[in-house]
Protein backbone atom coordinates (compact mmCIF):
# COMPACT_ATOMS: atom_id res chain seq x y z
CA UNK A 1 0.00 0.00 0.00
CA UNK A 2 1.39 3.39 -0.99
CA UNK A 3 1.78 5.84 1.92
CA UNK A 4 -0.45 8.91 1.98
CA UNK A 5 1.26 11.98 0.49
CA UNK A 6 2.52 14.45 3.06
CA UNK A 7 1.91 18.18 2.61
CA UNK A 8 3.64 20.96 4.53
CA UNK A 9 1.22 23.89 5.09
CA UNK A 10 2.87 27.22 5.95
CA UNK A 11 0.78 30.24 6.99
CA UNK A 12 1.07 32.75 9.84
CA UNK A 13 -2.74 32.85 10.27
CA UNK A 14 -3.87 30.09 12.61
CA UNK A 15 -7.41 29.91 11.13
CA UNK A 16 -6.05 29.39 7.61
CA UNK A 17 -3.75 26.65 8.85
CA UNK A 18 -6.64 24.87 10.56
CA UNK A 19 -8.93 25.10 7.52
CA UNK A 20 -6.23 23.76 5.21
CA UNK A 21 -5.19 21.05 7.66
CA UNK A 22 -8.75 19.69 7.92
CA UNK A 23 -9.39 19.96 4.18
CA UNK A 24 -6.25 18.11 3.15
CA UNK A 25 -6.65 15.48 5.85
CA UNK A 26 -10.15 14.70 4.50
CA UNK A 27 -8.67 14.58 0.99
CA UNK A 28 -6.32 11.76 1.98
CA UNK A 29 -3.17 13.76 2.72
CA UNK A 30 -1.03 13.84 5.85
CA UNK A 31 -0.86 17.55 6.69
CA UNK A 32 2.06 19.06 8.60
CA UNK A 33 1.75 22.72 9.61
CA UNK A 34 4.19 25.56 10.28
CA UNK A 35 3.46 29.15 11.25
CA UNK A 36 6.49 30.75 9.60
CA UNK A 37 9.48 30.11 7.33
CA UNK A 38 12.04 29.00 9.95
CA UNK A 39 9.60 26.47 11.40
CA UNK A 40 8.85 25.27 7.87
CA UNK A 41 12.54 24.64 7.23
CA UNK A 42 12.74 22.57 10.40
CA UNK A 43 9.68 20.60 9.32
CA UNK A 44 11.20 20.16 5.89
CA UNK A 45 14.19 18.36 7.37
CA UNK A 46 12.23 16.37 9.94
CA UNK A 47 9.07 15.37 8.04
CA UNK A 48 10.29 15.25 4.41
CA UNK A 49 6.97 16.35 2.83
CA UNK A 50 5.92 15.58 -0.74
CA UNK A 51 4.66 19.13 -1.36
CA UNK A 52 4.91 22.56 0.29
CA UNK A 53 1.90 24.91 0.32
CA UNK A 54 2.91 28.34 1.58
CA UNK A 55 1.47 31.80 2.00
CA UNK A 56 3.40 34.45 0.07
CA UNK A 57 3.30 37.20 2.70
CA UNK A 58 4.49 36.29 6.19
CA UNK A 59 6.49 38.23 8.81
CA UNK A 60 10.21 37.50 8.81
CA UNK A 61 10.71 35.07 5.95
CA UNK A 62 8.31 35.49 3.03
CA UNK A 63 6.91 32.61 1.01
CA UNK A 64 9.21 33.58 -1.86
CA UNK A 65 12.28 33.40 0.39
CA UNK A 66 11.03 30.05 1.67
CA UNK A 67 10.68 28.88 -1.95
CA UNK A 68 14.33 29.73 -2.62
CA UNK A 69 15.45 27.93 0.54
CA UNK A 70 13.40 24.84 -0.34
CA UNK A 71 14.79 24.74 -3.88
CA UNK A 72 18.34 24.97 -2.55
CA UNK A 73 17.71 21.87 -0.45
CA UNK A 74 15.47 19.87 -2.79
CA UNK A 75 15.08 21.26 -6.32
CA UNK A 76 12.37 18.71 -7.20
CA UNK A 77 10.07 19.31 -4.22
CA UNK A 78 6.91 21.05 -5.53
CA UNK A 79 6.01 24.37 -3.90
CA UNK A 80 2.58 26.00 -4.32
CA UNK A 81 2.29 29.71 -3.42
CA UNK A 82 -0.87 31.30 -1.99
CA UNK A 83 -0.93 35.00 -2.83
CA UNK A 84 -3.14 38.08 -2.70
CA UNK A 85 -4.36 39.44 -6.01
CA UNK A 86 -2.09 42.48 -5.80
CA UNK A 87 1.10 40.40 -5.66
CA UNK A 88 0.43 38.26 -8.72
CA UNK A 89 3.52 39.65 -10.58
CA UNK A 90 5.67 38.34 -7.73
CA UNK A 91 3.88 35.01 -7.92
CA UNK A 92 4.59 34.77 -11.64
CA UNK A 93 8.26 35.41 -10.90
CA UNK A 94 8.03 32.64 -8.31
CA UNK A 95 6.94 30.26 -11.08
CA UNK A 96 10.09 31.24 -12.99
CA UNK A 97 12.09 30.57 -9.82
CA UNK A 98 10.73 27.04 -9.59
CA UNK A 99 7.32 27.22 -7.87
CA UNK A 100 4.84 24.67 -9.24
CA UNK A 101 1.83 27.02 -9.22
CA UNK A 102 0.23 29.92 -7.39
CA UNK A 103 -3.34 30.44 -6.21
CA UNK A 104 -4.96 33.75 -5.33
CA UNK A 105 -6.80 34.47 -2.10
CA UNK A 106 -9.60 33.91 -1.30
CA UNK A 107 -8.93 30.47 -2.79
CA UNK A 108 -11.29 27.69 -3.80
CA UNK A 109 -10.45 24.66 -1.66
CA UNK A 110 -11.35 22.10 -4.32
CA UNK A 111 -9.19 23.85 -6.90
CA UNK A 112 -6.34 24.11 -4.40
CA UNK A 113 -6.54 20.37 -3.69
CA UNK A 114 -6.48 19.62 -7.44
CA UNK A 115 -3.36 21.78 -7.88
CA UNK A 116 -1.55 20.10 -4.99
CA UNK A 117 -2.52 16.63 -6.25
CA UNK A 118 -1.29 17.56 -9.71
CA UNK A 119 2.04 18.74 -8.30
CA UNK A 120 2.70 15.23 -7.04
CA UNK A 121 2.26 13.76 -10.53
CA UNK A 122 3.78 16.45 -12.75
CA UNK A 123 7.16 18.21 -12.79
CA UNK A 124 7.42 21.87 -11.90
CA UNK A 125 7.69 24.17 -14.95
CA UNK A 126 11.08 23.86 -16.58
CA UNK A 127 12.00 20.71 -14.65
CA UNK A 128 11.98 17.04 -15.59
CA UNK A 129 9.86 14.62 -13.62
CA UNK A 130 11.39 13.06 -10.50
CA UNK A 131 11.75 9.62 -11.97
CA UNK A 132 13.78 10.75 -14.95
CA UNK A 133 15.61 13.42 -12.93
CA UNK A 134 16.94 10.75 -10.62
CA UNK A 135 18.83 9.37 -13.57
CA UNK A 136 20.15 12.70 -14.80
CA UNK A 137 21.06 14.81 -11.78
CA UNK A 138 22.76 13.78 -8.59
CA UNK A 139 21.03 15.09 -5.45
CA UNK A 140 22.65 18.26 -4.03
CA UNK A 141 25.44 18.05 -6.63
CA UNK A 142 26.40 21.63 -7.55
CA UNK A 143 27.91 21.77 -11.03
CA UNK A 144 27.93 25.15 -12.79
CA UNK A 145 31.53 25.16 -14.06
CA UNK A 146 32.39 23.28 -17.28
CA UNK A 147 34.84 21.11 -15.33
CA UNK A 148 32.23 19.96 -12.81
CA UNK A 149 29.58 19.50 -15.49
CA UNK A 150 32.01 17.12 -17.16
CA UNK A 151 32.43 15.30 -13.82
CA UNK A 152 28.66 15.02 -13.48
CA UNK A 153 28.36 13.69 -17.02
CA UNK A 154 30.89 10.97 -16.22
CA UNK A 155 29.04 10.12 -13.02
CA UNK A 156 25.80 9.71 -14.94
CA UNK A 157 27.48 7.48 -17.52
CA UNK A 158 29.05 5.05 -15.05
CA UNK A 159 26.73 5.23 -12.03
CA UNK A 160 24.68 2.16 -12.89
CA UNK A 161 27.61 -0.06 -13.87
CA UNK A 162 29.56 -2.48 -11.69
CA UNK A 163 32.86 -0.78 -12.55
CA UNK A 164 35.06 0.33 -9.68
CA UNK A 165 35.65 4.07 -9.64
CA UNK A 166 38.59 5.99 -8.19
CA UNK A 167 37.93 9.64 -7.32
CA UNK A 168 40.96 11.91 -7.15
CA UNK A 169 41.35 15.45 -5.93
CA UNK A 170 42.71 17.64 -3.18
CA UNK A 171 41.53 17.30 0.39
CA UNK A 172 38.13 18.92 0.87
CA UNK A 173 37.29 19.02 -2.84
CA UNK A 174 34.17 16.86 -2.52
CA UNK A 175 35.27 13.29 -3.24
CA UNK A 176 32.68 11.73 -0.94
CA UNK A 177 29.96 13.82 -2.61
CA UNK A 178 30.94 12.21 -5.92
CA UNK A 179 30.89 8.75 -4.31
CA UNK A 180 27.40 9.37 -2.91
CA UNK A 181 26.21 10.65 -6.28
CA UNK A 182 27.45 7.47 -7.95
CA UNK A 183 25.47 5.49 -5.39
CA UNK A 184 22.30 7.59 -5.51
CA UNK A 185 22.12 7.54 -9.31
CA UNK A 186 22.54 3.78 -9.48
CA UNK A 187 20.11 0.88 -9.11
CA UNK A 188 21.77 0.33 -5.69
CA UNK A 189 20.41 3.64 -4.35
CA UNK A 190 18.01 1.98 -1.90
CA UNK A 191 20.75 -0.26 -0.52
CA UNK A 192 23.47 0.77 1.97
CA UNK A 193 26.15 3.36 1.29
CA UNK A 194 29.03 2.58 3.67
CA UNK A 195 31.98 4.96 3.96
CA UNK A 196 35.33 4.00 5.50
CA UNK A 197 38.36 6.25 6.07
CA UNK A 198 41.32 3.94 5.51
CA UNK A 199 43.70 6.46 7.07
CA UNK A 200 41.72 6.43 10.31
CA UNK A 201 42.17 2.68 10.82
CA UNK A 202 45.49 1.27 12.07
CA UNK A 203 46.77 -1.75 10.17
CA UNK A 204 45.91 -4.06 13.08
CA UNK A 205 42.22 -3.11 12.85
CA UNK A 206 41.81 -2.71 9.11
CA UNK A 207 41.11 -6.37 8.33
CA UNK A 208 38.63 -6.86 11.15
CA UNK A 209 36.80 -3.61 10.29
CA UNK A 210 36.47 -4.45 6.60
CA UNK A 211 35.94 -8.20 6.80
CA UNK A 212 34.54 -8.70 10.31
CA UNK A 213 35.34 -11.56 12.64
CA UNK A 214 33.89 -14.61 14.34
CA UNK A 215 33.48 -15.10 18.07
CA UNK A 216 36.78 -16.14 19.60
CA UNK A 217 38.83 -15.09 16.54
CA UNK A 218 41.21 -13.24 18.87
CA UNK A 219 41.46 -12.17 22.50
CA UNK A 220 38.50 -9.93 23.28
CA UNK A 221 36.32 -11.15 20.38
CA UNK A 222 33.37 -12.07 22.59
CA UNK A 223 30.93 -12.14 19.69
CA UNK A 224 30.83 -12.12 15.91
CA UNK A 225 31.10 -8.75 14.16
CA UNK A 226 29.84 -7.77 10.72
CA UNK A 227 32.50 -6.17 8.54
CA UNK A 228 32.03 -3.15 6.30
CA UNK A 229 31.95 -5.28 3.14
CA UNK A 230 29.01 -7.28 4.45
CA UNK A 231 27.31 -4.13 5.73
CA UNK A 232 27.49 -2.72 2.19
CA UNK A 233 26.16 -5.89 0.49
CA UNK A 234 23.97 -5.01 -2.53
CA UNK A 235 25.08 -1.39 -2.09
CA UNK A 236 28.23 0.75 -2.32
CA UNK A 237 31.41 0.69 -0.23
CA UNK A 238 33.38 3.93 -0.29
CA UNK A 239 37.03 3.53 0.72
CA UNK A 240 38.39 7.01 1.33
CA UNK A 241 42.16 7.64 1.35
CA UNK A 242 42.80 4.27 -0.28
CA UNK A 243 46.47 5.20 -0.74
CA UNK A 244 46.97 4.76 3.01
CA UNK A 245 46.17 1.02 2.94
CA UNK A 246 49.34 -0.84 3.95
CA UNK A 247 51.03 -3.00 1.32
CA UNK A 248 50.55 -6.14 3.44
CA UNK A 249 46.76 -5.77 3.26
CA UNK A 250 46.50 -4.80 -0.40
CA UNK A 251 46.66 -8.39 -1.68
CA UNK A 252 43.62 -9.29 0.47
CA UNK A 253 41.73 -6.31 -0.90
CA UNK A 254 42.67 -7.35 -4.43
CA UNK A 255 41.24 -10.83 -3.83
CA UNK A 256 37.88 -9.40 -2.72
CA UNK A 257 37.68 -7.30 -5.88
CA UNK A 258 38.58 -10.26 -8.10
CA UNK A 259 36.61 -13.04 -6.41
CA UNK A 260 33.88 -11.00 -4.68
CA UNK A 261 34.41 -13.04 -1.56
CA UNK A 262 36.47 -12.87 1.63
CA UNK A 263 36.87 -14.67 4.92
CA UNK A 264 36.00 -13.19 8.28
CA UNK A 265 38.77 -13.44 10.85
CA UNK A 266 38.40 -16.82 12.51
CA UNK A 267 36.06 -18.21 9.83
CA UNK A 268 36.72 -21.41 7.88
CA UNK A 269 34.60 -20.61 4.85
CA UNK A 270 34.36 -17.61 2.52
CA UNK A 271 31.55 -15.05 2.49
CA UNK A 272 30.29 -13.82 -0.87
CA UNK A 273 29.19 -10.21 -1.35
CA UNK A 274 27.81 -8.03 -4.13
CA UNK A 275 29.42 -4.67 -3.47
CA UNK A 276 30.21 -1.76 -5.77
CA UNK A 277 33.53 -0.28 -4.62
CA UNK A 278 34.35 3.41 -5.00
CA UNK A 279 37.68 4.72 -3.71
CA UNK A 280 39.20 8.16 -3.24
CA UNK A 281 42.69 9.52 -2.83
CA UNK A 282 44.55 12.82 -2.76
CA UNK A 283 47.85 11.04 -3.53
CA UNK A 284 49.50 10.18 -6.83
CA UNK A 285 49.18 6.39 -6.69
CA UNK A 286 51.31 5.94 -9.83
CA UNK A 287 54.16 7.49 -7.88
CA UNK A 288 53.32 5.23 -4.92
CA UNK A 289 53.56 2.23 -7.27
CA UNK A 290 57.02 3.35 -8.43
CA UNK A 291 58.07 3.71 -4.78
CA UNK A 292 56.89 0.17 -4.05
CA UNK A 293 54.14 1.38 -1.70
CA UNK A 294 51.13 0.39 -3.80
CA UNK A 295 50.42 -2.67 -5.94
CA UNK A 296 50.04 -1.98 -9.65
CA UNK A 297 47.52 -4.81 -10.10
CA UNK A 298 45.36 -3.36 -7.32
CA UNK A 299 45.58 0.09 -8.89
CA UNK A 300 44.32 -1.34 -12.19
CA UNK A 301 41.41 -3.01 -10.37
CA UNK A 302 40.45 0.17 -8.54
CA UNK A 303 40.97 2.55 -11.42
CA UNK A 304 38.62 1.05 -14.01
CA UNK A 305 37.05 4.52 -14.14
CA UNK A 306 38.93 7.56 -12.85
CA UNK A 307 37.20 10.81 -11.90
CA UNK A 308 39.27 13.84 -10.96
CA UNK A 309 37.73 16.78 -9.10
CA UNK A 310 39.49 20.08 -9.83
CA UNK A 311 40.25 22.29 -6.81
CA UNK A 312 37.70 25.00 -6.09
CA UNK A 313 40.15 27.77 -7.06
CA UNK A 314 40.06 26.43 -10.64
CA UNK A 315 36.27 26.52 -10.92
CA UNK A 316 35.10 29.94 -9.67
CA UNK A 317 31.70 29.42 -11.36
CA UNK A 318 30.85 26.98 -8.57
CA UNK A 319 31.75 29.24 -5.62
CA UNK A 320 28.58 31.37 -5.45
CA UNK A 321 26.11 28.50 -6.10
CA UNK A 322 27.86 26.37 -3.48
CA UNK A 323 27.83 29.25 -1.01
CA UNK A 324 24.07 29.73 -1.53
CA UNK A 325 23.52 26.00 -1.05
CA UNK A 326 25.43 25.97 2.24
CA UNK A 327 23.72 29.14 3.47
CA UNK A 328 20.33 27.49 2.90
CA UNK A 329 21.50 24.30 4.58
CA UNK A 330 22.76 26.00 7.73
CA UNK A 331 19.79 28.36 7.87
CA UNK A 332 17.58 25.28 8.00
CA UNK A 333 19.70 23.62 10.70
CA UNK A 334 19.71 26.78 12.83
CA UNK A 335 16.08 27.80 12.15
CA UNK A 336 17.11 31.04 10.49
CA UNK A 337 16.37 32.89 7.31
CA UNK A 338 18.89 32.06 4.54
CA UNK A 339 21.32 34.90 3.91
CA UNK A 340 21.55 36.33 0.43
CA UNK A 341 25.08 37.16 -0.75
CA UNK A 342 26.00 40.84 -0.88
CA UNK A 343 28.16 42.23 -3.69
CA UNK A 344 31.19 42.91 -1.47
CA UNK A 345 31.02 39.48 0.12
CA UNK A 346 30.71 37.79 -3.27
CA UNK A 347 33.75 39.69 -4.52
CA UNK A 348 35.79 38.32 -1.61
CA UNK A 349 34.49 34.79 -2.09
CA UNK A 350 35.47 34.83 -5.76
CA UNK A 351 38.89 36.37 -5.13
CA UNK A 352 39.87 33.94 -2.38
CA UNK A 353 41.99 30.91 -3.32
CA UNK A 354 40.20 28.35 -1.10
CA UNK A 355 43.13 26.17 -0.02
CA UNK A 356 40.64 24.02 1.93
CA UNK A 357 38.38 23.71 -1.12
CA UNK A 358 34.64 23.03 -0.73
CA UNK A 359 35.00 21.95 2.89
CA UNK A 360 36.48 25.36 3.77
CA UNK A 361 33.68 27.14 1.92
CA UNK A 362 31.09 25.06 3.80
CA UNK A 363 32.69 25.88 7.15
CA UNK A 364 32.84 29.57 6.22
CA UNK A 365 29.12 29.66 5.39
CA UNK A 366 28.25 27.88 8.64
CA UNK A 367 30.32 30.43 10.57
CA UNK A 368 28.58 33.33 8.81
CA UNK A 369 25.12 31.87 9.50
CA UNK A 370 25.86 31.45 13.19
CA UNK A 371 27.43 34.91 13.58
CA UNK A 372 24.70 36.77 11.70
CA UNK A 373 22.04 38.59 13.71
CA UNK A 374 18.66 36.77 13.68
CA UNK A 375 17.12 39.62 11.68
CA UNK A 376 19.97 39.81 9.17
CA UNK A 377 19.14 38.95 5.56
CA UNK A 378 22.45 39.45 3.74
CA UNK A 379 25.91 37.89 3.92
CA UNK A 380 28.09 40.93 4.52
CA UNK A 381 31.84 41.30 4.28
CA UNK A 382 32.22 41.52 8.07
CA UNK A 383 30.83 37.98 8.50
CA UNK A 384 33.77 36.51 6.61
CA UNK A 385 37.07 35.64 8.35
CA UNK A 386 39.60 38.48 8.60
CA UNK A 387 42.26 36.37 6.90
CA UNK A 388 39.92 35.87 3.93
CA UNK A 389 39.14 39.57 3.68
CA UNK A 390 42.85 40.45 3.81
CA UNK A 391 43.71 37.87 1.13
CA UNK A 392 41.17 39.40 -1.22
Amino acid sequence: MNPKPKILIVDDEVNIRRILQVAFEKAGFVPVVAEDGPEALRRLAEDRPDCVLTDATMPGMSGYQLLNAVKQQDPDLPVVIMTAFGTIPQAVQAIRDGAFEYVTKPFDLENLKRIVSSSLREPAPGRSDKKSASKTKAPTFIAESPAMKAVLETIEQVADSRATVMVGGESGSGKEVVAKALHELSSRAKKPFVAVSCAALPETLLESELFGYEKGAFTGAQGAKLGRFEAADQGTLFLDEIGEVPLSFQVKLLRVLQEREFERLGANRPTRVDVRVVTATNRDLREAVEQGLFRLDLLFRLQVVEIFIPPLRERPEDVTPLARHFLAKFASENARQPLSIGADAERILLAYRWPGNVRELENTMERATVLAAPSQTELEERLLPVSMRMAA
